[in-house]
């Protein structure tokens, strides 16, 4: 009797946290107010304490580590060193450990209310005439602070990036520090380069993670992106919005100008198809526009498309399986909230 209790009790745990799920995503002010700002900030602080006492990524380890075992697990099976259903238990029982842990350290983040209405933003008028000095602004933003980046300056990048959002988080409805933020290489950088991911938040142990062949330009807003999810914010397009907010409000040149290529990116994104596309090209300096095209075919090179599909196809389905209805498309959504941003709500 109390080997089985055992047994279930992850299967219960799960079943309780999917509950709180469901709630959550029905009350997303109680969300708001008891896990995100309260709970959350105490958790980050102390997972994020424990994990940076190591210099590798532990996710990394851990997901490895799980594969290797369930292939292994697999291979029992077949040479008949154990059941199947014995495997099936153990399988179930680490993936209800894994779903419980996720939620509970911090993907409720993915139910609280959205940055406009957690921070009362109000509506712009004419969203075309908005749209249009918002892209004259990123224009201007990216040409006045053109600048090389090198990456013997992440150290010193990083730090910036912390100072700002110490500074400046309080516009985002951020509270400092909220845990410790330490980024950290892939342990498998050359294979997720392949797939387009620059860099990625790991929930359970409350890591930032960069890949190793970022180009450095990259890096001030990838990793104010990343850093953006452990302040608890989960939507792709808000974490944009943050990095660009942090890096544009920094004194330094080097995190406004990556701030400044990646939201026009976005922006001109959007234009492409409008009749004044190739006016709002003229306006970028020759510099920047070489920069962008030496971006381009840096990663161009690196890019695997039936990974970079499976890739999206496989964030799509996580993204959607947490409450983000537009799944990938959230990050490009970051356009409506810059467009709020710069029409009142930062001023």
């Amino acid at each position: 009797m109390r080997k089985t209790v055992f047994n279930l009790l992850p299967f219960l745990a799960a079943l309780l946290v999917f509950a709180g799920v469901r709630a959550g995503i029905a009350n997303p002010g109680a969300v708001e107010k008891i896990y995100s700002g309260g709970l959350y900030p105490a958790i980050a602080g102390a997972v994020s304490a424990l994990s940076n006492l190591f210099s590798f990524s532990l996710w990394d380890v851990v997901w490895s580590v799980s594969v290797f075992l369930f292939l292994a697990g697999l291979a029992g099976v077949v040479l008949k060193k154990f059941g199947f259903w014995v495997f099936l238990l153990r399988a179930g029982q680490a993936a209800a450990v894994l779903y419980v842990s996720f939620y509970m350290l911090w993907g409720f983040n993915y139910f609280r209310q959205p940055m406009p209405e957690r921070l009362g933003w109000a509506e712009v008028g004419d969203r075309k005439e908005v749209f249009s000095e918002v892209l004259d602004t990123l224009i201007f933003e990216a040409n006045s602070n053109h600048c090389k980046v090198d990456a013997s300056e992440y150290k010193i990048i990083d730090s910036l990036v912390e100072a700002s959002y110490r500074d400046n988080g309080i516009n985002l409805g951020l509270g400092y520090p909220a845990g410790r933020r330490f980024p950290k290489r892939m342990l498998f950088s050359s294979l997720f380069i392949r797939s387009d991911v620059s860099g990625y938040f790991g929930p359970l142990f409350n890591e930032v993670h960069i890949n190793g062949f970022l180009l450095p330009v990259d890096f001030p807003f990838v990793a104010a992106h990343e850093k953006a999810h452990q302040f608890g914010i989960a939507s792709e397009a808000e974490a944009n919005l943050a990095a660009y907010v942090i890096c544009m409000g920094s004194d330094d040149r080097r995190l406004r100008y990556s701030a400044a290529i990646h939201m026009l990116l976005y922006f001109m994104n959007d234009a492409y198809r409008s009749e004044g596309y190739h006016d709002y090209l003229k306006k970028i300096d020759a510099e920047v526009l070489d920069d962008l095209r030496k971006r381009s075919a840096y990663y161009d090179r690196f890019q695997s498309r039936t990974m970079g599909k499976v890739q999206r196809k496989a964030n799509d389905m996580y993204l959607k399986s947490n409450h983000i209805k537009k799944g990938i498309i959230n990050y490009s959504q970051v356009v409506e909230l810059a467009i709020l941003w710069h029409g009142g709500a930062g001023r």
